[in-house]
This record gives structure tokens, C-alpha cells and sequence, in this order.
């Protein structure tokens, strides 16, 4: 008696499965994973979508919420596992996964926690998919990605940091709100580390193609009295707001992920601040990553952009450099 499926469709081909072209993984199903996940899905760029952490039952829970909406998607195949091979041929791996700062834990000691983490993760990421770009999300996120590029073999081309393409995303926000005008056409970046060394870039910052500083020198100076400079510490300070008021940020983080993802999937040359190596480039002369504006597409990170900083602004990454210094330098069994 043939099937249900045998009377309703006649096969022209023997092999019906294709592999997906545009496979995306979310490494990590906590909130900042899963509002990856929403996010690259809503906005179409994946043809498979896998998810992978330890904790099984989240896991299979998250796959089942997502696939009950598959109605509603344009994402034909998602899967999950605790084992790596369901992420089997991944054109991008995002990774969110790692460990959360304890009470009174030191940074050092977060991260090194956090680097044995990726000691597990990112071999297997490699074994899987060793054709991937990978983008790090977990903090501390520059010096995981540095993490993630010793640990993985690949060349610096195809590992990316989110950085501070959500710094810079708050800066335009905060600068669009002063002016009453929308964050797409306030351009301006925030550089450096994503943390509290980031540099803003009021040099840089322009509005319908007039630089602010143009018009008012003294913007996002201790001498500005309209105090623009203001607006730095609250991009630094927005995150622990956040985290205050609902524990934790992750739709932001979000849509900045499958922002940078579209730009590699659709291989857009779109410039964005992340994270990349650094060394040799205004001075610094140690192997950290830190953002600078690159350009993404689909070979991953293909280059930088060489800003014009002054002088201060180059000091100030300069010493954001250093402070990460000062902690990968002790870093173990990388």
C-alpha cells in the first residue's frame, strides 16, 4: 500500500536533498544567542538555520519554538544538537556562548575561564565547517576573537568580532536624539575596545555631510558647553543600565549580529567597527584585536579602512590597545 506522501508526489530526481548554500549557527541559546537567531531569521539570510550548547532541553525547546513558527519564516531547515556535526558545513558561526563574571571575579579570571570554553568550542567549529566565518559575540569580545583566532587556524580574514558595531550603533542613537533626527543619517563611530577604553570618534561625526566639529570645534570636548561629550558615557554606561533594569541585553545585540551577517551573506562591502588585528596600524605594535572600520563581505573581513584620527583620538586607542594588553598577555594554553 503506498504512503501517503507516494500518492501525492511523483519524484523526478532520486536525490531530493540539497545542500544549503547559506547555513548559519548560533553557537550558545541564551538571550543573546536566541535574539541572533530571531533576528538572522527575520531578516531571511539563512537556508538552514543550527543551534548548539550543552543544555539539551533549552536546546531541543528553542528549536521547537522556532520550528513552530516556520510558517511565518523564509528558513526551510532548523536544527539543533549538543554535537557538533549538526552544524556540518556552516557558511557563518556565531559564537555567544562562554561563562558569565562571577561576584567578585576578576576579569582575568572570567576570561581565562572563558578561553577554556573556546578550547572545547572552537576546535570543533573548525572541524566541522573549517570553511566558516566566524563571528564572536561572548565578552569580553576583542580578546576572545583573539582567542578564537589562535585556537582556530584560520586566517584573520574569516574571524570577526561583533566590536563595537553596537557602541557605535548607541552613539549614532544618542546623537540622533539630540538632534531629532533618524540614527541612519548621524554618522559617527565609536572604536577600540567594546568596554569602557572605547573611543568615540567625534572627528568622524557628520550629518548630511556636514562634520559636527565643523561648525562647533570645541563638540565632544571638556570645553563643550552643550556637553556632546556626554554622549560617549552613555553608550560605556548604556549596557549596565540595561543589565540592571532587565538583567541582561540582547535585542540590540541581535539586530547588530545579522546586521554584519547580511553584509556577508549578500556580500554587501559594507564598512562596519569590528574587530580585527590591529597590530601595526596607528602604532600599537602587540597582537590584539580592536575595532576599526572594515568593510565585510563574502570572503569575510576583507580590509580596513584608514581613518583620519587626530592625535588624541589615536592616544586613546593606543591605550585602549594597552589595557587589553595587559590582560591577553597572561592569558594560558593558547
Amino acid at each position: 500500500m503506498a504512503s501517503v506522501q507516494k500518492k501525492l508526489i511523483t519524484s523526478v530526481t532520486e536525490d531530493k536533498t540539497a545542500l544549503p548554500t547559506n547555513k548559519i549557527t548560533i553557537v550558545g541559546v541564551g538571550q543573546v544567542g536566541m535574539a541572533c537567531a530571531t533576528s538572522i531569521l527575520l531578516r531571511e539570510l539563512t537556508d538552514e538555520l543550527a543551534l548548539v550548547d550543552i543544555l539539551a532541553d533549552k536546546l531541543r525547546g528553542e528549536m521547537l519554538d522556532l520550528q513552530h513558527g516556520g510558517l511565518f519564516l523564509k528558513t526551510p531547515k532548523i536544527v539543533s544538537d549538543t554535537d557538533y556535526a549538526v552544524t556540518a558545513n556552516s557558511r557563518i558561526v556565531v559564537v555567544t556562548g562562554g561563562v558569565r563574571q562571577q561576584e567578585g571575579e576578576s576579569r582575568l579570571n572570567l576570561v581565562q575561564r572563558n578561553v577554556n570554553v573556546f578550547k572545547f568550542i572552537i576546535p570543533q567549529v573548525v572541524k566541522y565547517s573549517p570553511d566558516a566565518t566566524i563571528v564572536v559575540v561572548s565578552n569580553p569580545v576583542d580578546i576572545l576573537t583573539y582567542v578564537t583566532w589562535k585556537l582556530s587556524g584560520l586566517p584573520q580574514h574569516r574571524i570577526i568580532g561583533s566590536g563595537t558595531n553596537l557602541d557605535s550603533a548607541r552613539f549614532r542613537h544618542l546623537i540622533s536624539e539630540k538632534l531629532g533626527i533618524h540614527p541612519s543619517s548621524c554618522h559617527g563611530y565609536v572604536l577600540g575596545e567594546h568596554g569602557d577604553t572605547s573611543v568615540p570618534v567625534w572627528s568622524g561625526v557628520t550629518v548630511g555631510g556636514v562634520t559636527l566639529q565643523s561648525i562647533s570645534p570645541e563638540i565632544g570636548t571638556d570645553k563643550d558647553s552643550e556637553k556632546w561629550k556626554d554622549i560617549h558615557k552613555q553608550v560605556v554606561d548604556s549596557a549596565y543600565e540595561v543589565i540592571k533594569l532587565k538583567g541582561y541585553t540582547n535585542w540590540a545585540i541581535g539586530f547588530s549580529v545579522a546586521d554584519l551577517v547580511e553584509s556577508i551573506v549578500k556580500n554587501l562591502s559594507r564598512v562596519h567597527p569590528v574587530s580585527t588585528m590591529v597590530k601595526g596600524m596607528y602604532g600599537i605594535e602587540n597582537e590584539v584585536f580592536l575595532s576599526l572600520p572594515c568593510v565585510l563581505n563574502a570572503k569575510g573581513l576583507t580590509s580596513v579602512i584608514n581613518q583620519k584620527l587626530k592625535d588624541d583620538e589615536v592616544a586613546q586607542l593606543q591605550k585602549s590597545a594597552a589595557t587589553l594588553w595587559l590582560i591577553q598577555k597572561d592569558l594560558k594554553d593558547l
